[in-house]
């Protein structure tokens, strides 16, 4: 028996709809980063773009746990000398909260040319309101809601 090799063209790709509210930020970015690499499906490949579309909604009303807000820092350089610039979570909840997710779950994707093609394919939006309805998005629950 050989072992099954999924090809590009056997890839069909579906609509996924998630809501994050008082959802822990890594229960989110996990989930999400499995359906955009299809490690869901049954023709998973892991050389192979298999996976499917997200939105994520309302990225205002995710959970960090602890002390996060205060003590976790998103860093980045801008490449010029002395550029090193960081802002804590609190401050980036309130000012761009959809960054926050995208940068958690671009951290759980492939560090390559494959990891780069996938996070295109994530949407995410403050609020509950979204423009992809012509694609007729399918709901998904997230596990380890806090209620």
């Amino acid at each position: 028996m050989k072992t099954f090799m999924a090809k590009q063209a056997d890839v069909e790709r579906k609509w996924f709809v998630v809501d994050a509210t008082n959802v822990p930020l890594g229960r989110v970015a996990s989930q999400v980063a499995d359906i955009l690499t299809g490690k869901n499906k049954t023709i998973y490949t892991p050389h192979v773009d298999t996976g499917d579309f997200v939105i994520v909604l309302n990225s205002d009303k995710v959970v960090l746990t602890g002390n996060k807000l205060v003590d976790k820092k998103l860093r980045w350089h801008t490449g010029y000398i002395g550029g090193l610039k960081e802002v804590d979570y609190g401050t980036l909840m309130k000012t761009n909260s959809p960054k926050v997710i995208m940068h958690a779950v671009k951290g759980m994707l492939p560090k390559n040319s494959l990891g780069r093609k996938q996070i295109t394919r994530l949407h995410v939006y403050k609020d509950a309101n979204h423009n992809h309805s012509a694609q007729k998005p399918e709901t998904i629950e997230i596990k380890g809601a806090r209620n």
